[in-house]
Formats: C-alpha cells, sequence, structure tokens
C-alpha cells in the first residue's frame, strides 16, 4: 500500500532546502525524472516484481492513482516538494501530469529490469485510457 513521506525540509528567509536521502526507506539504485509531458498526458501503468519507488514533484502537479491487491482504488496528488509518495512492488500504477511544466522525479529501489515490470492491470483498476 502506497505511503506518503514527509521529508526533512528546511525554511529560512533564503528559501526552503528538503532533504531526500534520509526520508526514503530503502536504499536507492536508480534516479530518473520525466518531464516535457503535455498536461493531461498519463504515464505507468504497471507494478512491479521487486522494485520499490519513491515519487516526488520539486515542480508541478502529478496525481498518482492505482490499486493495491485486496484494497480499495487510491489516488495521491504530489504537489508538494517536500513530500513523497512510497510505492510498494505490488501497488499497480499510473500518473496523470495536471500542470504544465510538471517534473516528476522518480527514486527506485532496484536497477532498470524490464523483467520486474507487471503491466496487467490488477481487478478493480481502472483503464489507463
Amino acid at each position: 500500500m502506497p505511503a506518503l513521506v514527509h521529508l526533512t525540509t528546511i525554511t529560512e528567509p533564503r528559501g526552503r532546502l528538503t532533504v531526500i536521502e534520509k526520508g526514503i526507506p530503502f536504499p536507492v539504485k536508480r534516479v530518473f525524472y520525466t518531464y516535457d509531458v503535455p498536461e493531461g498526458t498519463v504515464r505507468g501503468g504497471h507494478r512491479h516484481k521487486k522494485n520499490r519507488t519513491a515519487l516526488m514533484v520539486p515542480a508541478g502537479t502529478c496525481e498518482v492513482s492505482g490499486i493495491t491487491p485486496g484494497k480499495a482504488p487510491w489516488t495521491y496528488r504530489l504537489d508538494d516538494p517536500a513530500i513523497c509518495l512510497v510505492l510498494e512492488p505490488e501497488d499497480w500504477h499510473r500518473m496523470t501530469f495536471v500542470a504544465p511544466g510538471t517534473i516528476l522525479l522518480c527514486l527506485a529501489s532496484e536497477e532498470y529490469d524490464p523483467e520486474d515490470y507487471i503491466y496487467d492491470v490488477p481487478v478493480g483498476a481502472q483503464s489507463s485510457e
């Protein structure tokens, strides 16, 4: 089941600084970000066999929705750079880019492995169309 994590953020007159490495509940082996995605575009539509993922939005707004087997469908709106959403391998998910200029930063527990992806939509999940 996904969990929101409030990352340590230091606020001062010169701005805010958010610390990521101490807020993620797993060792990070892969970092990537998605940007220049047209507003309303849906990406993702998968879950994993082993990989855990932390999603955060340094800029813009992204809605992450999905389903965890045996649980009700869920949706999280990411629009605060000091919050990340931790997804477990069983969390089938998709991301909808809600605002122009959105950047979605992903931290992964595993290196990229195309065999780790499961695209089948669990029973109860909405179609990504």
